[in-house]
């Protein structure tokens, strides 16, 4: 067994953080108190762990705290919060890693992973695991997978990138590690042609595609360009991966009605929850994950119901640093009540836009991602589109420029979205209809995972 896999404990992993039957076998008799037990005991550890760390050290001694003020989860409130700009500040005083990956000795013989970030909110972030933290990671994928209907004869088509960002190694090592399906690891359309890519799993039979629903139903296009029925010539049965603010529905249409399954994390937790067959919001995974919404102007905790910023603590990753009451900047609420799979776990509505992706126009809140469910009730446009922002006579203009075919390009469906998205937003935006096609270079949806939707001149 080679040296990362022994510190993973990988046989460890799947008894501490069940997947597949196991997973309903530990979890279908537990309750909520039962959780909030076992949450409690790894978030003390993990607080022990995080003194060592000088990140947490300098940030907790600064906020008046001192070992010994955490005694449980009811004082969780009394640590300080911290976000991508924190590391990166850390990384800045700390070159070149920053001082949040603790006081680990390279040549100690512990294994350490590194990628970093996509760089969508900026400069991109380096990110640590450990083998212990990353097979969890790994682990609590599969379970989603299995969950959600991956079976071992599967043959999943993933359009996750690869390069130095997390998404494609992280996917593929959770399919590898912990199922039984094949993984045809195609990457972006930067990696692999997007005509390539429909050959691939016409090609090898593709059951199942993971990745982001953007490049996914432009997928389902480029089949249609080439002469094939997304639903006859191509055999894909299920889709996992992070859906648009609509559920996944049109993406779901393009491929003949697919079932479509979402998914929610970032690189510093890996998974944090994902949707089941039941379709009612996305379960945290407890076990492994505490989650918060916080008000983004206040910090302070919302009710349940609300929107506000994830905040999340990741109960298992203390091998190269801890991750206590981190604000992702994405926005979702707790959904009120129990799903329906009779599981004590508490449920996520899903990504809702970023709230330092958001722009105030008279008032309103504008998630630019958040366009696109609404062009999507516009039949003429392909779903291809980006905002862009700008100061004109001293205010802020937004304006919306999508695709659609040049026979469609007329003052009348110009008139008809700007109508749609003042009904839905409550604020007139300016739009613009341009070719197919010609979005891309601003949005790169062919070469980064998560698309451009925001061009802020502003700046």
């Amino acid at each position: 067994m080679s040296e990362y896999f022994r510190q993973a404990e990988p046989n460890q992993i799947v008894v501490d953080y069940p997947i597949g039957k196991e997973f309903w076998a530990k979890f279908g008799e537990m309750n909520s108190e039962q959780v909030r037990d076992l949450q409690e005991l790894r978030f003390l550890q993990l607080v022990d762990k995080a003194w060592s760390n000088p990140f947490y050290l300098r940030r907790w001694t600064a906020a008046g705290l001192e070992p010994g003020d955490i005694v449980g989860l009811d004082d969780i409130t009394k640590i300080p919060t911290f976000s991508k700009s924190d590391l990166m500040e850390s990384v800045e005083r700390f070159p070149p890693f920053g001082d949040f990956i603790g006081k680990i000795n390279w040549s100690d013989g512990q294994r350490v992973v590194m990628h970093t970030t996509s760089g969508t909110t900026g400069t991109p972030q380096p990110l640590f695991y450990g083998p212990k933290d990353r097979e969890i990671q790994n682990a609590l994928l599969a379970r989603a997978y299995l969950l959600q209907g991956l079976n071992h004869d599967d043959i999943v088509h993933s359009v996750y990138g690869f390069g130095m960002v997390n998404g494609g190694h992280y996917i593929r090592e959770a399919v590898l590690h912990y199922t039984n399906a094949l993984l045809l690891s195609a990457g972006t359309g930067l990696e692999t042609r997007s005509e390539q890519q429909i050959d691939l799993m016409r090609r090898y039979g593709a059951t199942v595609i993971v990745g982001f629903s953007d490049y996914i139903t432009k997928l389902a296009e480029v089949a249609k360009k080439q002469g094939l029925d997304p639903v006859t010539d191509l055999k894909i049965r299920m889709i996992s991966g992070h859906l648009a603010e609509d559920g996944g529905a049109a993406m779901s249409e393009a491929w003949g009605g697919v079932e479509c399954f979402d998914w929610y994390g970032v690189g510093d937790t890996g998974i944090i929850a994902a949707e089941g067959p039941d379709h009612d919001g996305l379960y945290i995974w407890e076990d492994a994950h505490l989650v918060e919404i916080l008000d983004p102007e206040t910090g302070n905790v919302v009710m349940d119901g609300e929107k506000g910023n994830i905040c999340n603590t990741v109960l298992f990753k203390d091998t190269v640093y801890p991750v206590i009451r981190f604000v992702t900047k994405d926005v979702s609420t707790i959904l009120p009540g129990a799903g329906g799979l009779s599981l004590p776990f508490r449920r996520l509505a899903g990504f809702q836009g970023r709230s330092d992706n958001m722009i105030k126009l008279k008032g309103i809140n504008i998630y630019p991602t958040g366009i696109s469910a609404i062009l999507k009730d516009v039949k003429e446009l392909n779903g291809e589109y980006f905002c862009q922002v700008e100061k004109q006579a001293g205010s802020d203009i937004m304006t919306v420029v999508c695709e659609a075919d040049e026979k469609n390009h007329t003052k009348e469906l110009v008139d008809r979205i700007q109508q749609l998205l003042k009904q839905r937003l409550g604020v007139a935006l300016e739009v613009k209809v341009t070719a197919v096609g010609l979005t891309a270079e601003k949005t790169q949806i062919n070469a980064r995972q998560k698309p451009i939707r925001l061009i802020d001149l502003r700046k």
